[in-house]
């Protein structure tokens, strides 16, 4: 009879078991990260990579004030990233440790060493700004801070990319490309707000390219997510996501119409671009720490993978 049955293709009548972890634990080990410390590095560490390209475009191009703040800005930016590594690592000694290895492969390793080369450049830059002293030395610092600064602006993304939470390490590709994007649109909104409106059309025309890139990467990195893009789309995440977008976009149209001629425009145009980059980082912190903690986001796009291995 059961014989019979099978032949005649009847299909059992229990479902198939769907598997995501044990007691819907976490399978994977959300870095113990505090979203104020390690987001806000994120930030900060972009301002000011981002910022000193921009520092050495004013340089070269006779826009003295806003070189010089920008200088200011980058080194103000940079020793407040530090900090608040530093503060996240628990002490200063740990920070120094990781001075004692230079490994090529290791994200961390790499981002220890050029936070600790470019600090003391970018700190040479903006003191020569500022008193006038050493001007030739002043400008190779700047464009020692020039060359490291994207750089600086980008390995974060290699850091959180390289861990195996799936809101990071899923968009791997594009997320170096966000994270640019959005330095440069904070670095440009600084600009804005310290830079007189003749000085600032190099700022003016960075938001424009920045706020687009954003938007292009962000769409490209969610639809390489697949269902995990979801952390990036609802909740805390999504909340800043959105806002994010909202303000940047908002941002480079004010600094684009009006920043020209208007500082008040210019200046609120700049905030807007400015926090619109730090609802990113903290948007796309948010979605990683939502994809480590729910197991379905690991589980589910691994059997999927293997079932297209095994197609």
């Amino acid at each position: 009879m059961t014989m019979a049955r099978k032949r005649r293709g009847e299909q059992l009548m229990v479902p198939r078991a769907e598997f995501e972890s044990y007691y819907g634990r976490p399978i994977i080990h959300a870095p113990s990260w505090e979203a104020r410390d390690i987001a806000g590095y994120f930030f900060l560490g972009g301002l000011a990579g981002a910022g000193s390209v921009l520092a050495a475009g004013a340089h070269l191009t006779g826009r003295t004030r806003t070189a010089t703040a920008m200088k200011v800005s980058s080194l103000t930016a940079v020793s407040l990233s530090a900090a608040a590594l530093i503060h996240d690592l628990g002490r200063p000694a740990r920070f120094a440790n990781m001075l004692r290895v230079f490994k090529p492969t290791s994200p961390m390793s790499m981002g220890s060493w050029l936070l600790s080369v470019y600090g003391p450049v970018a700190g040479a830059a903006a003191l020569s700004a500022i008193t006038g002293r050493l001007p030739r030395a002043g400008a190779a610092a700047t464009a020692g801070a020039a060359l490291l600064g994207p750089a600086l602006a980008s390995y974060t993304a290699v850091l959180a990319a390289d861990t195996a939470v799936p809101a990071w390490h899923g968009a791997h590709r594009e997320l170096p490309y966000l994270f640019t994007a959005s330095a440069t649109a904070a670095a440009a909104g600084m600009a804005l707000v310290v830079a007189p409106p003749r000085e600032s059309g190099p700022a003016r025309w960075a938001a424009v390219l920045a706020a687009a890139a954003e938007t292009v990467v962000t769409g490209a990195a969610e639809r390489r997510l697949g269902m995990v893009a979801e952390t990036w789309r609802e909740r805390r995440a999504g909340t800043l996501m959105r806002t994010a977008r909202t303000l940047t976009l908002a941002g480079a149209a004010t600094a684009a119409l009006a920043g020209g001629h208007s500082r008040p425009a210019a200046a609120l145009g700049g905030l807007a671009l400015l926090t619109g980059s730090v609802c990113t980082r903290f948007g796309v912190f948010a979605a990683g720490m939502a994809s480590a903690k729910d197991p379905k986001y690991t589980v589910v796009p691994q059997r999927h993978r293997a079932e297209l291995l095994g197609a």
